[in-house]
């Protein structure tokens, strides 16, 4: 299998490209999972992509949504213990490790019967529809709380529904969520309605963290042309993510 970069991408422009971030928590790097990676060598090939633009630990977060993909711990063990194994063999020691992106709605219930995975501490990584807002957002937050968990909301600049209403990205604050936002919405790749309100998490400094939600080769391009972006590169150099402050451990998840 062989793959290819665009001509105008250097390397020394992605050398420490994400070096900011340290730690990437949202990817989709775990084989035949789910719509993210479909064989161990791609796997591998992206986790060393990463590695090669600054990144020390890789926190990968299969979809776990009960309709379409119902990853759990268990379904989850061997395909990670895969990568672990390549990566082994090919002598790579980058921290890697596996959470999961949990899809908010009504199975809630069911899935807080067993421990949720955590991206680190009591973190847990949520994902909601991307076609309107589920009325039940803040009661289904407050029940995860409530089981001992911390929310971290995935790319909330991707609920376009809330473009008209940026005062509610406050009030997931008020309630006592981190926010994620995407690398790849703050160069317009999902659109420009997308960008702006990445921007505006940033300009309010509302953001926590940072991920590539890395799934298939145009992200990783994409990502790589990120490059060559020096404006970009200087907002996400100066902005305070806290990817930096993730220890670099193998905690159970």
């Amino acid at each position: 299998m062989f793959f290819f970069r665009k001509k105008n991408t250097s390397d020394a422009n992605v050398s420490s490209l994400l070096a900011f971030m340290g730690t990437d928590l949202h990817s989709h790097l775990l084989p035949a999972v789910d719509d993210g990676v479909q064989d161990v060598d791609t796997s591998i090939h992206f986790i060393t992509a990463l590695q090669e633009m600054g990144i020390r630990q890789i926190i990968t977060t299969p979809h776990v949504m009960m309709d379409r993909f119902p990853n759990s711990a268990q379904t989850l063990a061997a395909p990670y213990q895969q990568v672990s194994d390549a990566l082994q063999q090919a002598g790579n020691q980058i921290s890697f490790r596996h959470a999961g992106e949990y899809y908010l709605d009504e199975s809630l219930p069911q899935l807080l019967q067993q421990p949720l995975m955590k991206v680190f501490d009591s973190v847990v990584l949520a994902e909601m529809s991307f076609m309107s807002a589920p009325p039940q957002i803040f009661q289904w937050i407050f029940d995860i709380q409530a089981a001992g968990y911390q929310v971290l909301m995935a790319h909330p600049e991707r609920y376009s529904y809330y473009h008209q209403h940026p005062e509610t990205y406050a009030r997931f604050k008020e309630r006592g969520c981190l926010l994620q936002v995407n690398l790849l919405s703050l160069t317009g790749y999902y659109g420009k309605h997308i960008k702006l309100a990445a921007e505006y998490l940033l300009q309010k400094g509302l953001a926590d963290y940072i991920g590539t939600d890395l799934h298939h080769h145009k992200h990783l391009q994409a990502i790589q042309d990120i490059g060559n972006n020096k404006k970009l590169r200087a907002v996400l150099d100066s902005y305070p993510f806290k990817n930096r402050a993730i220890p670099l451990a193998n905690v159970p998840v």
